[in-house]
């Protein structure tokens, strides 16, 4: 297909994706639909025909503005490699596996030489099988030792849900190996009692990151039989751990390494990652080790239907008058809807846990009213569960007693379904990495399978689902992570240290910023040299120093205020946003009002209630200028890269109208400011660059803010974030400068590599914005392109016509590619390195994640939750628009 749409360059920097070639094609319209049916479960429909189906009806057909064929693809097989036991591959043939793919076999063959391998092919291609066929064979080799445990091995999962499926998984699979495959769980879940059992004679441990950096390497003594025999690492679903958290679990990995080299063990690691670009060079960045990658996915594909979905406009008009679409919650309910009435498995991803529960709740209302048997067979999923919660859905899930799912990303990672028909996705989940995860839930028995992308009111949802090549023509993106982060760097030192003393043998393992921060931490009294080595110096677990999550801290535990029952928690970066005084918080259905917000004690009291509202947070964000680390000229204008002081403060909230999202109040709130230091991308421009766009002072802060709120939507098509990973301010004087400002930051302590990259790819990046804005059939500006839902300023002032002119501007001045695409991994830093280093070594409590902003100072939630949200100032005359949102947090330890 001709990239007609998008500007030459767009994607330059990236690499070609490894799928089967497409086919694009329009749906042909159907304008027959008959009444909901109270239908059963019925036999397997086509991918087409239940697509048929969805679209039948007034209006349906139109709202499809493109479908792509996925034609199915024939697997080619392999033999195991011969040094696999014969008991091993007689398990996998009873499980009705004659011969495994090429991928599998090739995998597998890397293992058993002592390599660390990289599996990189698509969902459900038996990445599982092609590291647990060595894994269970080399088992069964130290089984035979006289202790009976003369090899381990570790499995970490991003999520509990994950791990514990897979120790499902591999307990039937062994099962024929009697005893001497012994798998377990040991994460926050696992009983007191049962962990000295694991520890002692478990030789297959499945757990997560946040339980080996709590739990296990901080009492590393206790688990010295288990470290001295591991012999393999199995690090699944590897292409999660990006930005601030997979910065902190390549450090965390660092550690294992250094402890397991004190019991004398060099395990060697085996990642399983969905299709991604330049696998190995994540898997080293991730590991600190030399990485083989296998990407030539063997395995055999049924069909699948990929339908772009646009909800309707509606009759409603939003802020300045703007035209507004029904959401995607309210779209996607309905699909759920229809989906479970003709009886086709179904799970809807959408991106926050207050959209899964919306999701299910208006989907039981609506299945109520045609057959009342139906409401039970439609849950939500999401993080945040008590653990008995997430196990009985994923075991409804499994068994086939639910036929729709409302989820999170929990569990997008967490649990391998079989048999589902259809996958819906509430929103672009802000890669395609991630867009083609979700996907690929759906058929994994090979079967053909749907998937429907519902289009937020957004301008990168509105931009993907008009220009179709942006998604099935690109390749995947690099996953972006930086060990070297002084702000994750720094209490992995304490951590180690703390577990054994470092010494200068170590500082390689670590990185070369462990020079410049060790005199640091030693001046904060927080290590001390002791003639050849550092130690830990406080009584304190210096563990505690490090959330690797980047939550800013405990969890807020959501509490019934009548019962005292525990409903579940609440990551504490979101909770200013999420269950403030006055919030609604759903959880399993239920509606509640947060009574009393207590942040001394991480505490939130609600109350069950029926109000016919949601509710948004605001906040202000104010931004200052650290250090300069990169400056480029961009006609009479400046590109800069660098650090950057944020200081957040969620100041009231809005309540919304359920479904049309109208705003029916504001609140306000008395919450303490929160301050981040990180990296930011800016731009700069000119008076003369003004002149020569017709930009004068009155349209001025206008044209800034229309142009913030469009790179920040667009951001993700470059960079492997969310849009809530990142934030945005834009002024037009700015202090530190002098000059009119745009900037967009990383929501995280130090930063996450995403604003870098933005940095490297800012022409490319910037064009697309300014498509973006200039191709929108709007008059003054509208959701789908320059207006933010939550704008805490209220969208005013935005100038579309003003930020086009600008952007043009601004872009014939850029260099020609000269920024270059990033490297695969970060590039060297300036003499005297990076500014924001913590004090005493310990990261900050951070602002959350922030998103845009504008003059008079609001800020908007990342759209994660719709939930909390605003823009801010920043000084003088500028506005942020940022907000909060919050994750699963299913895989904490």
């Amino acid at each position: 297909m001709a990239f007609n749409h998008l500007p030459a360059g767009v994607y330059d920097a990236l690499v070609p994706l490894s799928v089967t070639p497409v086919t694009h094609s329009v749906p042909m319209a159907k304008n027959h639909r008959s009444d909901r049916p109270s239908a059963q479960p019925t036999s397997r429909l086509s991918p087409g025909t239940i697509l048929d189906r969805l679209a039948a009806g007034p209006s349906r057909a139109s709202r499809i503005t493109h479908t792509e064929h996925l034609p199915p693809r024939e697997g080619r097989h392999a033999v195991w490699p011969d040094r696999i036991r014969s008991e091993v591959i007689a398990a996998v043939r009873a499980c009705g596996i004659d011969h495994p793919w090429v991928h599998q076999a090739r995998a597998a063959e890397h293992a058993l030489d002592g390599e660390s391998v990289v599996v990189a092919t698509g969902t459900a291609s038996g990445k599982s099988l092609a590291y647990l066929v060595p894994v269970l064979s080399t088992l069964l080799d130290g089984s035979e030792a006289p202790n009976g445990r003369g090899t381990t091995a570790l499995y970490l999962a991003p999520t509990k849900a994950l791990a514990a499926d897979q120790c499902r998984s591999v307990k039937e699979f062994s099962q024929p190996l009697g005893h001497s495959v012994r798998p377990a769980v040991y994460d926050g879940d696992t009983p007191v009692e049962e962990r000295e059992w694991v520890r002692q004679y478990a030789n297959y441990v499945l757990t997560n990151p946040d339980m080996l950096h709590r739990g296990i390497l901080p009492s590393h003594p206790r688990w010295s039989s288990f470290l001295r025999a591991l012999k393999y690492v199995v690090i699944d679903e590897c292409h999660t751990y990006r930005g601030v958290f997979g910065s902190h679990v390549a450090q965390v990995l660092r550690r294992l390494r250094r402890l397991c080299a004190r019991y004398g063990a060099s395990p060697v690691f085996l990642l399983a990652s969905a299709t991604a670009a330049e696998p190995s060079e994540a898997a080293g960045r991730l590991t600190g080790l030399r990485v083989v990658e296998v990407a030539d996915d063997a395995s055999p594909r049924g069909e699948l239907v990929f339908a772009l979905w646009e909800p309707p406009l509606t009759e409603m008009q939003g802020e300045k008058g703007a035209p507004v679409r029904r959401t995607a919650t309210a779209e996607t309910a309905d699909l759920l809807t229809d989906l479970t009435v003709q009886g086709v498995r179904s799970v809807a991803f959408v991106r926050s846990r207050r959209g899964a529960e919306l999701i299910s709740v208006i989907a039981q209302e609506r299945l109520a009213e045609v057959d009342r048997s139906l409401v039970r067979r439609v849950a939500a999923y999401r993080g945040g569960y008590l653990p008995e919660e997430r196990r009985a859905l994923e075991q409804a899930l499994h068994s086939g007693e639910l036929l729709g799912l409302a989820a999170t990303t929990a569990l997008e990672l967490g649990i391998d379904v079989s048999g589902l028909d259809a996958v819906l996705i509430a929103g672009y989940p802000g890669t395609r990495a991630s867009l083609w995860q979700q996907a690929g839930r759906a058929g994994r028995s090979g079967q053909g399978a749907l998937a429907v992308l519902i289009a937020r009111d957004d301008p990168l949802d509105t931009f993907l689902v008009h220009h179709p090549e942006a998604l099935f023509d690109q390749p995947v993106e690099s996953t972006v992570l930086d060990p070297d982060n002084p702000y994750v760097l720094a209490p992995h030192l304490c951590a180690a240290a703390a577990e054994l003393p470092l010494t200068d043998d170590d500082l390689e393992l670590f990185g070369p910023a462990c020079e410049e921060l060790l005199p640091q931490l030693e001046a904060a009294k927080l290590l001390r040299r002791r003639t050849t080595a550092w130690h830990w110096t406080r009584r304190e677990r210096a563990a505690d120093l490090a959330d690797i999550r980047g939550e800013g801290g405990r969890p807020v535990q959501v509490v019934e205020a009548g019962t005292g029952r525990l409903l579940g928690t609440v990551d504490a970066g979101a909770a200013h946003a999420t269950v403030h005084e006055g919030a609604v918080h759903l959880h399993q259905g239920r509606t509640y009002l947060v009574r009393s917000l207590d942040l001394e004690d991480s505490v939130a009291l609600v109350e069950q209630a029926g109000p016919t509202y949601s509710t948004v947070a605001r906040d202000t964000t104010a931004i200052s200028v650290l250090e300069t680390d990169i400056e480029v000229p961009w006609g009479d204008g400046r590109l800069c890269y660098g650090s950057v002081e944020v200081t957040n403060q969620v100041v009231s909230f809005l309540r919304r109208r359920l479904i049309t999202g109208e705003v029916l109040g504001e609140t306000k709130l008395d919450l303490p400011p929160r301050t981040l230091r990180t990296r930011a991308v800016w731009w700069t421009v000119t008076e003369d660059q003004l002149d020569e766009a017709r930009i004068n002072p009155e349209i001025l802060g206008g044209a800034l803010h229309a142009a913030e709120h469009a790179s920040i939507g667009m951001l993700p098509l470059f960079a492997t974030c969310d849009r809530w990973d990142i934030g945005g301010v834009s002024i037009p004087l700015h202090p530190d400068t002098l000059l009119p400002t745009v900037f967009v930051y990383d929501g995280h302590p130090g930063g996450a590599g995403f604003a870098e990259r933005a940095f490297h790819t800012a022409r490319a990046w910037l064009t697309a914005t300014h498509q973006a804005i200039a191709s929108c059939e709007c008059e003054a500006g509208c959701p789908s392109c320059i207006q933010s839902p939550k704008c805490g300023n209220g969208n005013d002032p935005l100038h579309k016509r003003g930020a086009v002119r600008l952007l043009t501007v601004l872009l014939r001045g850029a260099p020609e590619e000269k920024t270059g695409p990033l490297p695969a991994g970060p590039p060297p830093r300036p003499e005297g390195g990076r500014t924001g280093v913590p004090p005493a070594g310990v990261p900050p409590a951070g602002v959350p994640p922030a998103e845009e902003a504008t003059p008079s100072g609001s800020a908007e939630d990342p759209d994660r939750a719709d939930t909390g949200s605003g823009s801010g100032s920043g000084s003088g005359s500028g506005s942020g628009c940022g907000g909060v949102g919050y994750g699963a947090g299913a895989g904490s330890g």
